[in-house]
């Protein structure tokens, strides 16, 4: 079980007798470190993904200190390695852009240190699977430590949840129900402490997975960032992570095929941000596993959605989830459904670590026999719009929507269709379908979160608050409506909605799986040999990159370079 002061990887910097460790081993002490520091003893990177601009990791500068603690305490050597920080709120055009980049980074932070393992700390939307996709290409053992939510927000005695409730309250000032006051009080009262998005946005969705995955500590992913037990349980990161190195757990012996469907399987059950397909999909590649959009359509028909949750949730938030027992508890209910036999990073299988979970509120977290809804978080639906795919959240849109006919009003642009939702006098009823492209991994660039459309005002004022919604963009994991999204492939790189007009009738049915533009193929033809492409706006530099090797939505929106199937992971830095 125990390694050998030999067998540690950062032995390899640290013990040789020659000139190169020399100068190693005195820059070590340059920095005030003496040989008993990391001498046999495992060193562990904190990857930290903190920064003054990242309001859901706020907490990180001093959670790093509990994580070094722990490290010390078990006998490692701690070393801080600060990663792009990718806050949802602050980073334009989107985190998505960066998310392969951060993971590049990850990848060889860790190859490149003279590192044992590492604790990954990361929560916000992209850096959960970021980190995670790094890790696994480095192959060193590792251990994820989740950020956490923030406390419910609160409004003149109404609990607010972030997101969800900034799109619902905006919708009310649009139809003249709010008031200048009212709205700015809301700004001060909706995100009331650091941590992330307290709705099961997608932040929480890839926690939730995290743990699903078996790459966090049962039970960590829901503890509220401002709770004591957070700052616990990032102590205990430190601590496991010693541990993993001496006992040789990588993540490749911890993520498997069957720990990626148990994965999925709580992403359905929890109410799932649509964001967890392109990332669970991309982290399963990584580890040269199989994972497609007809496995979460599948799966998604076999569990309901049991965490009453906001957005699909209509009561609740993660605080409120936390303390009704947390994903344990939730695991608890579809627990016939799981293979309890895969390890987690507590050093046990799945099946232990669950075995004592209870519920403390069933109305928080319900039994089969009482969904929230009856089937998955997701569906994914396919046609001549889109061949390879679209997801959709049924469960957060108006269930009349789920059968539905109706006119195309199609935009080519955010500014274009930002001005036309405004303009009072558009020709637009609730029947209508909104299209919007050229949003895609390629033409966003990155794929932003503009995939909830907001409804045009005229129709707000008439009471509206629900209309189809296509397109090849994302929407943030506490949006809701009936918003088909990820539609592949994207208009930019001249995919069947690229030949989307005016009026064209479209037909959705959910239920079939099915979405088709009523138009016949001899005009559909016609229109794609007159089709030219967007001009290209990448001159150089990373956009440049992205754009000339980023995936598309159904396949994970990884760079292919960086996919376990394009080549052999680079071998071990030499040190001559």
């Amino acid at each position: 079980m125990s390694k050998n002061k030999k067998d540690l990887r950062s032995d390899r910097w640290f013990g040789p007798d020659d000139l190169r460790s020399f100068g190693h081993r005195s820059r070590a002490m340059q920095m005030g470190y003496s040989a008993e520091d990391w001498q046999g003893k495992p060193v562990i990177a904190i990857i930290n993904s903190w920064s003054d601009i990242n309001q859901c990791h706020s907490h990180f500068k001093s959670r790093a200190e509990d994580v070094r603690r722990g490290i010390l305490q078990a006998g490692g050597f701690p070393l801080e390695l600060p990663t792009l920080s990718l806050s949802e709120q602050f980073v334009k055009p989107t985190t998505m852009l960066y998310r392969n980049m951060m993971a590049m980074e990850v990848e060889e932070l860790l190859r490149s240190h003279p590192v044992d393992g590492a604790v990954l700390m990361g929560g916000c939307d992209k850096t959960t699977p970021a980190l995670l996709m790094g890790a696994i290409s480095a192959g060193l053992p590792a251990i994820y430590l989740p950020a956490g939510p923030m406390l419910r927000g609160n409004w003149r005695g109404k609990t607010l949840g972030s997101g969800s409730d900034a799109w619902k309250y905006w919708d009310e000032r649009r139809a003249g129900n709010i008031t200048d006051a009212q709205w700015h009080e809301l700004e001060s009262g909706i995100a009331r402490s650091y941590g992330t998005c307290m709705t099961m946005g997608t932040a929480a969705t890839m926690m939730s997975i995290a743990e699903g995955l078996g790459v966090c500590f049962s039970g960590s992913s829901a503890i509220p960032a401002p709770d004591s037990n957070h700052k616990r349980m990032s102590a205990a990161c430190g601590r496991r992570a010693v541990q993993m190195v001496l006992e040789g757990q990588t993540l490749d012996k911890i993520i498997s095929q069957a720990s990626v469907e148990n994965a999925v399987k709580v992403a359905m059950a929890s109410g799932c941000s649509t964001n967890a397909i392109i990332h669970l999909i991309a982290i399963a590649r990584r580890a040269g596993l199989e994972l497609g959009l007809d496995d979460f359509d599948r799966l998604s028909k076999e569990i309901p959605v049991l965490a009453n949750i906001r957005p699909t949730g209509d009561t609740y938030l993660m605080e409120d989830f936390y303390y009704a027992g947390g994903l344990p508890a939730l695991l608890k209910q579809i627990e016939g459904e799981l293979d309890l036999s895969v390890m987690t990073v507590d050093g046990k299988t799945l099946g232990e670590c669950i075995k004592d979970a209870e519920v403390y509120n069933d109305d928080v977290i319900r039994p089969l026999s009482n969904p929230v809804y009856h089937q998955g978080s997701l569906a994914v639906v396919r046609g001549n719009i889109a061949p390879d795919g679209a997801v959709m959240k049924p469960a957060a849109a108006e269930a009349r929507l789920h059968k539905h006919t109706g006119p195309a009003i199609v935009f080519d642009s955010y500014p274009e269709m930002k001005a036309a939702v405004d303009d009072e006098n558009l020709d637009v009823t609730g029947d209508h379908i909104m299209v919007f492209r050229n949003a895609g991994p390629v033409g966003g660039p990155g794929m932003p979160e503009w995939g909830m459309l907001p409804i045009p005002t005229k129709l707000v004022k008439q009471g509206v608050r629900d209309m189809i919604r296509i397109s090849d963009a994302r929407m943030s994991g506490t949006s809701y409506g009936a918003c088909i999204l990820h539609v592949a492939p994207e208009a930019y790189i001249g995919g069947p909605l690229a030949l989307v007009q005016n009026g064209d009738m479209i037909e959705v049915d959910i239920a079939a799986r099915s979405m088709n533009l009523l138009v016949d193929e001899a005009e559909l033809e016609k229109r794609k040999a007159n089709w030219t492409p967007p001009k290209q706006e990448t001159g150089r530099g990373y956009q440049w990159m992205s754009a000339q090797h980023i995936q598309q939505a159904d396949t994970g929106c990884d760079f292919d370079f960086l996919e376990t199937s394009f080549g052999k992971t680079a071998k071990e830095p030499d040190i001559f």
